[in-house]
């Protein structure tokens, strides 16, 4: 291997990989990309991206990788970045499995002096004890820790611009990453004392989110019961210039981060004997937002007169967040699985998911149906929901899982409107 020939293998081209990939190439390395799913790595190679995202798409046209399924080609490269999936089994437990058989895939083909970063997000510990065990008898290479930060569908925060912390086991590798970030990332870039500082830093930014999230949601199941709105609340308590954060209620909480790593922390805990109770709860909480959302609908049918089994229903969005398509652990799933389990009949409607909706367009899914629910928010799908709209459609209930829609327009109609923790009812929900 040409030491310093400014050559790198991104292994995992999904929503982390594939813009660092880019970015790389932009930013003047020789980015080879590696993913065990042929029809990713041909579209890739086509300089198509195999999820929405249009910034991205035009940067890969400019930028074009090459994409491989062979873990051969981590052989002539500087550095060797690990960026595979860490989600969680059914039983919530960690499923390391997609980052061990990466690291395994590749070993065989790692060369003496090389450095390899893990980006996927694990729990403190995994690094120490299951990733270097697998690496101790291979060739000596240089591990690094360098959690992924990324948030899709963000317009100001990217890959490109989100500060970094990374831990490395040598002063070498730490080094080396370090030059490598800091050669495609416009940010400030922390090594922390070791990888396990590193592990945990990840998993404490997003149990932080979550909990936050989950209190709010709490106060708003709260503030609805007092008739108290809390988007107004929030904006009010946002005055505060200090010790306060703005945190927003919804119909649940999903994505590959969030949703997961909290699970992540509380069986890494567990292992060594200690009890994650605030973890646990608010897990609780908000997994439990879903089902408060059916019970919103279920409160405005009674208002309303209209029979469960004559209900209909346009549930719209898919996605676990605005202006993308991924819908890993989204809470519109487990919303439309509890629609199912009540043999409520439903349109599902996603611009960004056209696999996953049953009708092709927002005024298809808003055709003859009673109730409207709002799992995501995408922009142009929430610009276009007016009161008007909703009521020349004759929708009769609206649950805006989002708190997106216009409330004061809607409050004019005949509609009935609960959003989480504000509606249009003015008594007690």
């Amino acid at each position: 291997m040409n030491k310093k020939n400014k050559k790198v293998a991104i292994i995992g081209l999904g929503y982390v990989g594939l813009p660092l990939a880019v970015l790389a190439q932009e930013k003047g390395w020789q980015t080879i990309g590696v993913d065990i799913d042929a029809d990713k790595v041909a579209t890739i190679n086509k300089k198509e991206v195999p999820f929405k995202d249009e910034e991205l798409l035009e940067s890969l046209k400019k930028y074009p990788i090459e994409a491989s399924t062979s873990f051969a080609k981590v052989s002539d490269v500087d550095i060797v970045i690990v960026a595979v999936p860490t989600p969680v089994k059914e039983n919530n437990q960690p499923d390391l499995t997609p980052l061990v058989s990466a690291i395994t895939e590749a070993k065989p083909y790692m060369q003496e002096g090389q450095t390899v970063v893990v980006e996927s997000t694990v729990n403190p510990g995994v690094m120490d004890e299951i990733i270097t065990p697998i690496l101790k008898d291979g060739p000596s290479v240089n591990l690094v820790h360098c959690p992924e930060r990324i948030n899709p569908g963000d317009p100001k925060w990217s890959v490109r611009n989100i500060p970094r912390v990374l831990g490395g086991y040598t002063e070498q590798g730490a080094k080396e990453a370090l030059e490598f970030y800091e050669s495609v990332i416009e940010a400030p870039i922390k090594v922390m004392q070791s990888p396990t500082e590193a592990e945990a830093v990840k998993i404490m930014e997003n149990t932080f989110r979550d909990i936050n999230i989950a209190f709010i949601n709490e106060m708003a199941r709260s503030f609805a019961v007092l008739g108290i709105d809390i988007t107004n609340v929030i904006e009010g308590a946002a005055t505060k210039p200090f010790a306060f954060m703005p945190h927003y209620p919804g119909n649940g909480v999903g994505g590959h981060c969030i949703s997961v790593d909290p699970y992540y922390m509380i069986e890494r805990a567990k292992q060594v004997g200690f009890d994650h109770q605030f973890l646990k709860l608010a897990r609780r909480i908000n997994e439990d937002m879903p089902a408060y959302t059916i019970e919103l609908l279920l409160k405005a049918a009674e208002k309303t007169g209209v029979e469960l089994k004559n209900m209909k229903v346009a549930l719209l969005g898919l996605a676990y967040k605005k202006d993308v398509s991924d819908i890993r652990n989204s809470p519109a799933l487990k919303t439309l699985e509890l629609l199912n389990e009540k043999k409520i009949e439903s349109k599902v409607f996603d611009p960004f998911v056209s696999e996953g909706s049953t009708v092709s367009s927002l005024e298809d899914a808003l055709q003859e149906v009673d109730a409207v629910i709002l799992a995501c928010d995408h922009t142009d799908m929430v610009s276009n929901l007016s009161a008007e709209k909703l009521v020349s459609s004759g929708v009769k209930i609206v649950i805006d899982g989002k708190n997106a829609l216009d409330v004061d327009s809607i409050s004019e109609t005949d509609i009935i409107y609960f959003g989480i923790g504000r509606s249009t009812v003015k008594n007690k929900v």
